[in-house]
């Protein structure tokens, strides 16, 4: 733990967020946490200790990190920015460290109004979905100054494996970014391969076994797979939360001038499952799309 930060805040105790917090609970810091469902937040407390607050100002009162892990752009805004938002009790010298996958034009702008009233700031999305979560093994990608990122790193760490800082605020969207991109060809690859191995009489579990010992293994392959044959997509991280991050990507790549077209093409993809009613599916329900194409 950070021998200068001893109490810190956390906004939003979703699947991700919820067991973050509990990490730096179980690690002797004093949580002081904010949920838009108060429910959750009393059963966080009830769980780990610490308290809970009726506003995200008044849990980042006293606090001298405030982390947020919320769903969009908007969100943030909400509980930052907006009435009775964190930075309205935020003291001066005080850090605030967004994880929530976000557009690189809002940490820009948290950043700027950080700087305004005298607090740091550090985009930092994460990796790794509800299991890493879990288990305290996030991959987490940061955005800020070095001074900042050197009070908040030793934080982050008890719940991330990998906590690196990219570069200037944004910088960690940015990457995240570049995250997603390769995530969308990666499922959609893996989703192909497994329809083909179905489609040709293969054991696709024996198939999987070969294959992902080479140059075709990856981490969606071995946690994935299982579930994929088994048609099973009620868990992992949501297709609606998918779109949402793929959308912030390819508006950034239009404006860098980037050509994602294998992105853009899984996107739509998404947008099939979705009308399949599956916005709540794992992201690896791409095979279900391809199953039920072939069906036809």
């Amino acid at each position: 733990m950070s021998q200068d930060i001893s109490t810190v805040a956390f906004i939003g105790l979703g699947v991700m967020g919820y067991p973050m917090a509990g990490h730096l609970a179980r690690a002797g810091l004093d949580v002081r946490v904010y949920n838009r469902t108060a429910a959750k937040a009393e059963a966080w407390v009830d769980e780990y200790g610490g308290s809970h607050h009726p506003t995200p100002r008044e849990a980042a009162t006293g606090a001298e990190l405030v982390l947020v892990c919320v769903g969009n752009d908007d969100d943030v805004r909400q509980v930052t920015t907006g009435e009775h938002g964190a930075l309205s009790g935020m003291a001066t010298g005080s850090l605030l460290v967004d994880h929530t996958t976000a557009s690189a034009d809002l940490a820009e702008e948290l950043d700027a109004a950080c700087r305004k009233q005298g607090t740091g700031f550090i985009d930092a999305p994460v990796s790794g979905g509800q299991q890493g979560a879990e288990n305290g093994a996030l991959t987490i990608m940061c955005g800020g100054s070095e001074t900042d990122f050197a009070s908040a790193e030793p934080v982050l760490s008890h719940y991330g494996r990998a906590v690196t800082l990219m570069g200037t605020a944004g910088s960690g969207q940015l990457t995240k970014m570049v995250n997603q991109i390769c995530i969308a060809g990666l499922v959609q690859g893996l989703a192909e391969g497994l329809h083909f191995a179905e489609q040709a009489g293969l054991d696709q579990q024996r198939v999987v076994d070969v294959i992902s010992q080479g140059a075709a293994g990856s981490w969606q392959m071995e946690n994935r797979h299982k579930t994929m044959i088994a048609d099973q997509y009620e868990h992992g991280f949501a297709v609606n939360w998918m779109r949402k991050d793929l959308g912030i990507c390819l508006e950034q790549a239009r404006r860098l001038q980037a050509r994602l077209p294998v992105t853009a093409l899984v996107d739509q993809f998404y947008g099939d499952v979705q009308v399949m009613g599956g916005g709540r599916w794992d992201t690896s329900s791409l095979l279900r799309r391809l199953r039920t194409l072939g069906a036809r």
